[in-house]
């Protein structure tokens, strides 16, 4: 006997009150497995996909994408025991061939998930608590010239049959591009069908999206400005471009933004902040990058100065643990914490993500090596979890990739302190009493002034500066 279940929104971080509705991969009508991931979902910390907790056929979608729903809320209805292929035929019609989809080829993406490539074993479900179990959505059979039978967005020339030949239904090239990626496409007018992308498993990125447009603009501009040759050809074009902006835009403050800034608003004004500055040689640390690269133990490894800031913070935090602590507002109390969950921060598409790497003052060189490395491609894949966004004891920020010598890093919310790596560039520096051309940057550090003292704070950054000028005082303090 068919029966109708609903799907809540189900708590999958520590005490989340909402997501958002990111990507539904299944639609009313569709046959159903228990374990089937359903649904991707952005929580204040990541991007979480669901499985089903029924069997059966896909009643309603009671959340559409794009909308923030909270926690306990039904987002699907499933019509349990229901059978999917009898849905949809007229009485008495005969029933059509069954649809046949081909077997991908190895290394095929998945169509409906970006960024994740087809696998070739079961799906490992992402909630705790529900058991593995292979499954793909099966779609009815619908009636022919039924609507439903096309892609969503598709038109009725791009699924019109080809030669005469009938086209296989939702048969269509698997796009690699988030969410944010595919607005800026569609805001900017970008075929993501035309483009290939240099991210993650080739995945579509912004820059793509920028490049693409970039070249779009620089033809219409030499289109435009042939007849001139002059600068009031350019001049026109501008003011054609102008002319289909709007003259504002509004953002739904959601998801890992809107968490982001509230953590930051809170950090900001409940944490006194001291900023600290250092300026340093670095010389030495780049040539024992540069050292470490050919090494056996770091092959297939991605190695940079920053493996090396990170385990001078490490050894500067088993000297001085209370850098690596935080406030106790309701007990009273300061924590000290006797390990080291070293938080490395990310800016994505999403915005600015904290995964940490757990236990990093366990783990040799080439492991903390590997878990850095680990992390930063699953932040710009967007696919930290609530444990990877969770339990951060200390971070660090390195924002000379952007380009910039130093900043005044806010504190990540239950934290001491926050480590700030700016940009390694040629610059004069006094060696041995001669001037010389050195590696040089700048370290700033942030830290809670009420767990922190200044003697404290500027010991831990001097420590940090030592260590990355003379590496070798890594092993003497270690």
């Amino acid at each position: 006997m068919p029966e109708l279940k609903q799907f809540k929104l189900p708590d999958v971080g520590e005490g989340l009150t909402e997501a958002d509705i990111v990507k539904w991969l299944v639609q009313p009508g569709d046959a159903i497995t228990i374990n089937q991931i359903i649904v991707e979902i952005e929580t204040a910390k990541a991007l979480v996909e669901l499985p089903s907790p029924y069997e059966g056929v896909v009643q309603d979608l009671l959340v559409p994408e794009g909308e923030t729903a909270d926690v306990g809320t039904p987002i699907i209805s499933v019509n349990v025991g229901a059978e999917a292929a009898d849905d949809g035929l007229p009485t008495g019609a005969p029933e059509p061939p069954a649809e046949i989809s081909p077997a991908p080829e190895e290394g095929a993406v998945e169509p409906g998930i970006y960024g994740s490539p087809a696998p070739k074993e079961e799906r490992q479900a992402v909630l705790v608590g529900y058991g593995v179990k292979l499954g793909s959505t099966k779609r009815r059979v619908r009636k022919p010239g039924s609507a439903h039978a096309r892609p969503a967005g598709a038109s009725a020339a791009s699924s019109a049959p080809a030669n005469g030949a009938e086209a296989a239904p939702d048969q269509r090239v698997a796009v690699l591009a988030k969410p944010p990626v595919r607005k800026l496409a569609k805001d900017l007018g970008v075929d993501l069908s035309t483009l290939s992308g240099t991210g993650p498993s080739g995945s579509i990125t912004r820059d793509d999206i920028q490049a693409a447009a970039g070249a779009t603009e620089t033809a219409g501009q030499a289109a435009a400005a042939a007849p001139s040759a002059g600068a009031a050809g350019l001049t026109k074009v501008a003011e054609t471009r102008l002319a289909s902006l709007p003259r504002e835009e509004r953002i739904a403050i959601r998801g890992v933004r809107k968490h982001t800034a509230a953590a930051m608003t809170k950090s900001a004004f409940t944490a006194p902040h001291v900023t600290e500055f250092l300026q340093i040689d670095i010389t030495e640390t780049m040539t024992a990058t540069a050292r470490l690269k050919s090494l056996p133990e770091f092959e297939g490894v991605r190695v940079s100065p920053l493996l090396l800031v990170a385990k001078a913070l490490l050894v500067a935090a088993s000297r001085h643990p209370m850098i690596n602590s935080s406030w106790d507002e309701a007990a009273q109390e300061i924590v000290i914490k006797h390990y080291v969950n070293l938080g490395i921060a990310a800016a994505t598409d999403r915005g600015l993500v904290v995964p940490s790497v757990k236990d990093a003052h366990a783990l040799t060189l080439p492991e903390l090596a590997q878990a850095i490395n680990q992390l930063a491609e699953t932040a710009r894949a967007g696919r930290s979890t609530p444990a990877d966004l969770s339990g951060g004891t200390i971070t660090i920020t390195n924002v000379g990739v952007f380009g910039v010598d130093s900043g005044t890093p806010i504190i990540t919310p239950g934290e001491a302190a926050i480590l700030a790596f700016g940009q390694v560039k040629d610059a004069p520096w006094v060696v041995d009493g001669q001037l010389a051309v050195r590696k040089v940057c700048t370290l700033s550090l942030s830290f809670d002034h009420r767990i922190v003292d200044g003697d404290m704070g500027s010991a831990v950054l001097r420590e940090v500066g030592a260590m990355l000028t003379d590496p070798l005082r890594m092993l003497a303090w270690s």
